[in-house]
């Protein structure tokens, strides 16, 4: 903890102490082998989503907004894993991926402690991540089409100071604003939209680093960052394009779908890697019963759905959340149960599930991390859970 409050200052005590559960304690462990398999079906999904094919039937289900592509490639993309006996199965793609800065500290101080072992950070150090990440930004600048480096930078989330990671926008700020660009955190409240200028606090905004769970900027209150986004007068990362190819549980469909990518020209290898992907059909009235009698085997998701919320395990499910589910938009996914990881907690040895998350930007792979948790799903809220450092053995 002693990097975060090096970086928080003053403010490490009062959020460290509002969020005890934000790290754990107990780092993860992995071969050389397992990360191959992880990077590999990160580099199938990226061969993936650039196939013509694939854009033409992911947008078809898209919001208007998403049909546009500015160039950006997305800022940390998140690639959560379940590690099963039969190897990872990938629950799913985040275009938001909180907490990669935070677990860049972490990773820092846990390595410390296995140097000795030669034990290394899988796949890359978190001592290069601050370069990294500031070097993301300015090529995302760059795919759009600007020229030297964006000057001032919105980290933009709603109300961002009440977020539970609001010590990571904290960090980022002062990683981005080292090589001298401005770097404001916002709620969209903040901005302003004016004359093809989208502005806050009395001077434009170059780009923007998108942490809103509004994909589409449906909402009413992100009219003004929408508006700024679809006139292209700013650069947003991530955006509503990359989520569409990429993070739409509807896209979890076709990625499991091989038959059908095979008949687009997706290669063998990318093919091979994608048996990761778990199967994943949509709820529709026709499959509604079969998927009910045999809802044990699946895991229950909203197509636009974030942070784990409205998740359901099928064996779990009680009949007035399955009509819930039914007049929602949902996808059904085979249930890839986690592993586990054994802890200590005073003193005494208790269990907590595990995934992992690899951190990407344009297909490479910048950090890793795992998060250990209680429940259904990862919540940060669990006593010894939190995230954690992944280390190669």
């Amino acid at each position: 903890m002693a990097a975060l409050r090096g970086n928080l200052g003053d403010l490490a005590a009062p959020m460290l102490e509002a969020r005890p559960h934000l790290f754990s304690r107990a780092p993860v462990f992995l071969s050389a082998g397992e990360v191959a398999e992880l990077r590999a079906v990160v580099a199938a999904i990226e061969e993936v989503v650039r196939n013509p094919s694939y854009q033409r039937a992911a947008l078809a289900w898209a919001p208007p907004i998403a049909a546009r592509d500015f160039g950006p490639r997305g800022a940390l993309m998140g690639y959560d894993f379940h590690l099963t006996a039969q190897g990872p199965r990938l629950i799913e793609v985040n275009t938001n991926a909180g907490g990669a800065f935070l677990n860049a500290l972490a990773g820092q101080a846990q390595r410390v402690c296995c140097a000795d072992a030669g034990i290394g950070l899988a796949p890359g150090e978190a001592e290069g991540f601050a370069e990294a990440a500031r070097a993301m930004f300015i090529r995302e600048w760059s795919h759009q089409g600007r020229a030297g480096a964006p000057r001032r930078i919105a980290i933009v989330d709603e109300a961002p100071a009440e977020q539970h990671l609001y010590p990571e926008f904290l960090i980022a700020q002062r990683v981005l604003a080292a090589d001298g660009a401005e770097v404001l955190i916002l709620d969209p409240a903040d901005l302003s939209y004016c004359d093809g200028v989208l502005s806050a606090v009395g001077a434009p905004i170059d780009l923007v680093y998108n942490r809103l769970v509004d994909f589409a900027f449906d909402e009413p209150r992100h009219t003004k960052l929408r508006s700024a986004y679809l006139d292209g007068a700013v650069v947003v990362t991530p955006n509503p394009h990359l989520h569409a190819l990429y993070a739409d549980k509807r896209d979890l469909i076709l990625l499991s779908d091989l038959p059908t990518l095979a008949s687009w020209g997706v290669s063998a290898p990318a093919l091979e890697a994608l048996n990761a992907v778990p199967r994943t059909i949509r709820v529709t009235p026709e499959n509604a019963e079969d998927l009910w009698r045999e809802r044990k085997r699946w895991f229950f998701k909203p197509t636009r759905g974030h942070a784990s919320k409205g998740v359901y395990r099928g064996e779990k499910l009680t009949t007035r959340v399955w009509a819930e589910i039914l007049a929602a938009d949902y996808v059904a996914q085979a249930y890839s149960p986690p592993s586990e990881r054994q802890i200590a907690i005073d003193g005494r040895p208790q269990t907590r599930k595990l995934d992992v998350r690899l951190y990407t930007y344009d297909g490479e792979v910048l950090l890793s991390a795992a998060r250990l948790y209680q429940g259904q799903a990862t919540n940060l809220r669990t006593p010894g859970g939190g995230f954690a450092p992944l280390f190669v053995v």
